[in-house]
């Protein structure tokens, strides 16, 4: 029984007596944080670039087709629409039947 104590005993000091609390990669950890933080405390040095398409106005061929292209996607989704509850509406009807 004194053997058994005597060698957890020696094993927990030579356990302790490893290493220390210092970890390398705790270290590495932080620094990483406080890094990526610093970065986006910077301030930016970047100045504004002006887009030359920006305020340009299509001419009225290009309008009249942009609204005949949304019109008929705004259709099309209509239509989809409409097909998706009709096949609902069956498909609880049939439940209903049965």
């Amino acid at each position: 029984m004194k053997f058994r104590i005597a060698a957890i005993a020696t094993a927990s000091l030579a356990l302790a007596a490893c290493g220390s609390a210092d970890d390398a990669s705790t270290e590495a950890e932080a620094d990483t944080v406080e890094i990526a933080a610093d970065e986006a405390m910077e301030p930016v040095t970047d100045e504004p670039v002006a887009d030359p398409n920006a305020n340009v106005v299509a001419d009225d061929a290009q309008a009249e087709a942009a609204a005949e292209v949304e019109a008929a996607s705004v259709e099309t989704a209509g239509d989809n629409a409409a097909a998706t509850a009709e096949a609902a509406m069956d498909a609880m009807a049939e439940e209903s039947a049965e």
